[in-house]
């Protein structure tokens, strides 16, 4: 029994913890900081003032995290994200295929919980910075209102991943809040800021359910009576709720910090007067059974304070896909503006332009430039607001915070502030190390002298030459462009034979197309292109490359559209080869071509984008010269997926291999440790964390199961259940030989064995 007379006041309980990283902040980007940090055996406290993880794709908001992909959307193949949010999206999939919010709080708290260096806070609010200089934070003090404990936060270094930045405006660093004039950054996207506004608002969505009865609905008294007005409601189909609901926003003309409760309550307002509307006004009378099953009860936020690093991503960068020495991480979302009034706006619910593929970020973005041992990350970074119109996206958030992750340790391991790392003979320790994790920094050539693949010699039991992509008997109609994407060589030319199948008697082109840069997926350069005449029936047609390939590339074989005309497909598919349709996906403002005004600094040009499997199939062709693009050399690269200078970067084997084999060889013994198996996880298969049912919980390209032999047929490793793109094998006790051999089995009938990248060290 606890019993207390009157006292004149009372403290809570306080708590002084120290560690290497304080993380403010726990949505994708603070989680990401926070494991890839502690993975390096730093010392974290992770602080977040909600009671899950995960920021607007926990299971209070339930957003899908998306990034570079842009939801399969865009010509940025092969682009998303690497590193540890892949793992993690991969791990969702594995047991979340379905897209249950509540299961991805548990994947996201399980991998932290998993961590022994990270101390987790949550229902803790930071509240105020203590420095010991002007320009070094001593420490954070934090509340929980759960436990009523105060905390003293202390370390050499902190990481802002808080959303709207309340470490680093405490702490009195450089931020910007809104939008800047074109003329500041040569920004032709720039908004008018009178007219479509300064910031964009939040968003609270709401999911319904079919209980198989009527079900009556009485709107509270505060719900707004004219949802029948909003302009948007006009489209609305009572199968969008969840984030399909994206743009029920609102508050892009408001404070969107300190008057975020009054912004919340005005989202309520409007999604109980839209449900009102939809049970009520006769206009879906399909609704008659629907209720409401889910609420949100905070808002999720997309924009507020952005704080200046010693760079700011700025349009240019993203659109010219500028390669900064320091890069560490990527986008490819598209620059996505929304009018600040939101669902009361006049104008269309978002404005998005994209870019012909990828871009960089540097390092320099990811920390304050006036506060010594600040890191920033998540939709705060240095980014001007038309930049962070793509930059703001979870999963690009996540892939920097993983490099400020990695950043902290080798800052801590050198007693070096952030902006010393970013000093160009420092840097390639940060981008080296990202590599080793599968990071996929663009375009980035990194020579490690640790792996001790770089002296062995390679070969393997058979290697993939494609000469032909077998038939499956099932034919597609070519309602629009659809081309096969392909590894060619250069100073060869190509003959492609296909099988068409035409209603009546009529005509189809063929083009071959690649790309202007070595850096993006656009097919913008024609080739060559010819036009044949088909009979009514099936006919196999020849498309004879009369050019020469200049240089190695990959080239689309496009058969444009002729709706009385379809062509024979095949089951079989290989990394590093795909098919895309000139189609369109509204959801991204993707119409198949993007034209934008000629004064705002956009390209114009075609977008080719994938179809979702089971879709998806690759054309059936024959192909002279046969491609040679995945010998076992490849595991020895750098890259981890294919690059659009023609390289798949990725050893395949003979479709015919069931246990293909790698043989890796020295001419003298190593002392090994470890190796890393880098595995094709189809990188172009956009993996939404929440709302999506995907049609497997696992990749069927990866690699499931394969066994490790030393010279003398010791079995060192087997892994029987692999669904993750990157397996780091350690081993009990160094293994001394100078030789290894691997084992795989291939699993899926229409599927060889692939195999990116095999590092190995002492």
């Amino acid at each position: 029994m606890i019993k207390k007379g009157f006292e004149t006041s009372r403290e809570n309980k306080l708590l002084t913890i120290k560690s290497d990283l304080v993380v403010i902040g726990g949505g994708l980007a603070g989680v990401c900081a926070a494991i890839v940090a502690a993975r390096e055996n730093t010392k974290v406290i992770l602080v977040q003032d909600r009671p899950v993880l995960g920021g607007n794709a926990s299971s209070e908001v339930r957003l899908w995290a998306l990034g570079a992909t842009s939801s399969m959307g865009n010509n940025n193949r092969w682009a998303r994200e690497g590193g540890l949010i892949n793992e993690i999206l991969l791990e969702n999939l594995k047991r979340n295929r379905d897209g249950n919010p509540l299961i991805f709080d548990t994947v996201l708290l399980e991998k932290v919980h998993e961590e022994t260096n990270i101390t987790l806070l949550l229902n803790t609010a930071v509240y105020e910075v203590e420095k010991s200089n002007e320009r070094t934070i001593r420490s954070v003090k934090g509340f929980c209102s759960q436990n009523s404990t105060n905390y003293v936060l202390e370390a050499p270094y902190f990481c802002d991943s808080s959303g709207d930045g309340i470490v680093a405006f405490q702490a009195g660093a450089s931020f910007r809040m809104g939008a800047e004039t074109s003329r500041e950054f040569d920004e032709g996207f720039a908004p008018n800021v009178e007219d479509y506004g300064n910031l964009l608002g939040h968003s609270i969505y709401f999911y319904t359910k079919d209980l198989g009865r009527p079900v009556s609905y009485t709107a509270p008294s505060f719900a707004i009576d004219n949802a029948s007005e909003l302009p948007r409601i006009r489209n609305y189909s009572l199968n969008e709720h969840g984030c399909k609901l994206w743009w029920v926003e609102y508050g892009g003309r408001l404070d969107t910090i300190h008057q975020s409760e009054e912004i919340k309550f005005e989202l309520w307002r409007v999604v109980y007067g839209i449900w009102d509307y939809v049970k009520n006004s006769g206009t879906y009378p399909e609704a008659k059974n629907l209720t409401l099953e889910w609420v949100g009860t905070i808002p999720g936020k997309r924009e507020s304070r952005r704080f200046e690093g010693d760079y700011m991503l700025v349009q240019k960068d993203i659109v010219e896909q500028r390669d900064h020495y320091d890069r560490v991480a990527f986008g490819g979302w598209a620059m996505d503006l929304h009018p600040a009034d939101g669902i009361y706006s006049k104008y269309s619910s978002c404005t998005q332009w994209h870019t012909k593929g990828i871009y960089s970020i540097p390092y320099r973005c990811y920390y304050s430039k006036d506060i010594e041992n600040l890191f920033i990350t998540g939709r705060i970074i240095s980014a001007s607001h038309v930049a962070f119109g793509s930059s703001r996206v979870m999963l690009t958030c996540a892939h920097g915070a993983q490099a400020v992750g990695k950043a902290v340790a080798i800052c801590l391991s050198h007693k070096w502030t952030p902006r010393e790392l970013a000093e160009e003979d420092k840097i390639p320790k940060l981008q080296l190390a990202l590599s080793r994790d599968g990071q996929s920094i663009p375009r980035l050539a990194l020579q490690d002298t640790d792996d001790l693949m770089q002296h062995a010699t390679v070969s393997s039991s058979s290697e993939l030459k494609i000469k032909a992509i077998k038939e499956s008997g099932e034919w597609k109609a070519l309602p629009v462009n659809m081309a096969q994407i392909l590894p060619l060589a250069a100073n060869k030319k190509y003959i492609f034979k296909v099988k068409l199948k035409s209603s009546e008697d009529t005509r189809i082109t063929i083009k071959l197309k690649r790309s202007s840069k070595p850096i993006h997926f656009t097919p913008d350069v024609e080739i060559t292109s010819k036009t044949y005449d088909l009979k009514k029936g099936i006919q196999e047609i020849t498309f004879n490359c009369d050019k020469e390939i200049a240089k190695d590339c990959y080239a689309y074989v496009c058969f444009m559209k002729n709706e009385m005309v379809k062509i024979m497909l095949s089951d079989e598919r290989y990394s590093g080869i795909m098919t895309v349709l000139q189609k369109e996906n509204p959801a991204v403002s993707n119409y198949g071509r993007q034209e934008p005004p000629k004064d705002i600094g956009i390209d114009t040009f075609d977008f080719w984008t994938p179809e979702k499997m089971p879709a998806g199939q690759n054309i059936a062709l024959t192909i002279v010269p046969a491609i040679k693009n995945f010998s076992p050399i490849n595991i020895t690269n750098n890259c981890i997926r294919p690059t659009s200078n023609g390289y798949s970067n990725v050893w395949v084997a003979d479709p015919m291999d069931a246990n293909p084999k790698l043989r890796i060889s020295w001419t003298k013994k190593q002392n090994i440790t470890m190796l890393r198996l880098f595995f094709d996880c189809d990188y172009d298969n956009a993996l939404p964390s929440v709302f999506v049912t995907h049609p497997n919980s696992e990749i069927p390209i990866t690699v499931r199961e394969y066994r490790i032999y030393d010279e003398h047929h010791h079995l060192l490793h087997e892994k029987l259940d692999n669904y993750q793109a990157v397996n780091k094998v350690i081993f009990d006790k160094p293994v001394l030989t100078d030789k290894l051999e691997i084992v795989f089995t291939k699993k899926e009938s229409n599927i060889p064995v692939s195999v990116f990248k095999i590092t190995a060290y002492s």
